[in-house]
């Protein structure tokens, strides 16, 4: 249990012709020349648009493995950034212009979609959600929820006109955006039911490169989606208990139960070292359940120098030096 203790909370590599840094809420990011990322998947966890204090060991190899998995498994669908994985928590990419949007997918009422709706709204980001439901059931059809993609602070919910009104996009575009986000969450839905579990939700995050969509960033994590099992969903739903799920919310919830939305003069709580090997444990758990494989552990001896030296040979390897 002694590696349990090891996480990736920190980095700052110095890479072969390594530009800028972008370090995000779980993601660091560097840019390699004008053309080329290389983004490293921490173990930093957030929640409620905050980073908790201690990271949890393994999850970036979890995040980065299940996203690289679904980015190779969806390229027919769309094109995506993702040119190799050097490294368990490390992919290489291209460069492109982000669009500043989260594409959300709601197929289920549930997350912030049912605390929207308990609150008595019946309306989110412009579309229309039917009288009637109950928390976790499943919409008529996966509704689109888009979010602004905030620097800092909370992302905001917004609606396809909004998003037209403004000039964040042109509707040909968006409209592909919506496109590729129902294709893609159809896919996703299919493989997760292989493997017993119910995709809830996702976002996805596009960019342009020479004016052309790609698909960018994660999909399908824990830390992107939520998925119930699909074993013994209807019965719960049916007795009006809890689903079973693999995804964050259940450390949302206990930051609630302790406390803690995000929300001004609220301090976070300690996480406790049994919570922190629960979480590891439940985002294994996501990997074998979502890929049918067993989780092979890096060796956390040394994670910066394992990450800096992969990399780096792969970059010369590949040529995306020159």
């Amino acid at each position: 249990m002694k590696t349990m203790e090891k996480s990736l909370t920190k980095t700052d590599f110095e890479f072969t012709n390594q530009n800028t840094v972008y370090k995000g809420k779980v993601r660091d990011v560097y840019s390699i020349g004008e053309e080329y990322l290389v983004m490293v998947a921490s173990d930093r966890i957030s929640a409620f648009d905050h980073i908790l204090p201690k990271g949890i060991p393994f999850k970036g190899q979890v995040l980065n493995q299940v996203a690289t998995m679904f980015l190779d498994a969806t390229r027919d669908i769309v094109p995506n950034w993702l040119i190799g994985v050097p490294d368990p928590n490390v992919a290489v990419g291209y460069r492109c212009d982000p669009i500043k949007l989260e594409m959300v997918i709601r197929g289920y009422l549930t997350g912030h979609a049912w605390r929207e709706y308990k609150s008595g709204k019946r309306v989110l980001c412009g579309v229309n959600m039917p009288d009637g439901m109950k928390e976790n059931d499943p919409f008529p059809e996966p509704i689109i929820t888009p979010a602004t993609k905030a620097e800092e602070g909370h992302d905001e919910d917004i609606s396809r006109e909004e998003i037209l009104k403004k000039g964040i996009l042109d509707e040909e575009v968006y409209l592909q955006l919506e496109d590729y986000t129902r294709k893609l969450f159809q896919r996703g839905t299919e493989m997760a039911a292989e493997r017993g579990l119910i995709l809830v939700d996702t976002k996805y995050e596009f960019g342009l490169k020479n004016g052309k969509v790609m698909l960018m960033d994660e999909i399908h994590t824990p830390d992107s989606s939520r998925y119930f099992y699909l074993e013994g969903y209807e019965e719960r739903q049916l007795k009006g208990e809890q689903q079973r799920q693999l995804s964050k919310e259940f450390v949302r919830q206990w930051l609630i139960e302790n406390e803690f939305q995000g929300l001004d003069g609220q301090k976070m709580p300690e996480m406790p070292d049994e919570f922190v090997s629960l979480v590891t444990s439940r985002y294994i758990e996501l990997f074998e359940k979502i890929t049918g494989k067993e989780f092979e552990k890096a060796d956390v001896t040394s994670i910066n120098d394992r990450i800096f030296k992969n990399t780096e040979e792969f970059l010369h390897k590949e040529e995306l030096l020159n």
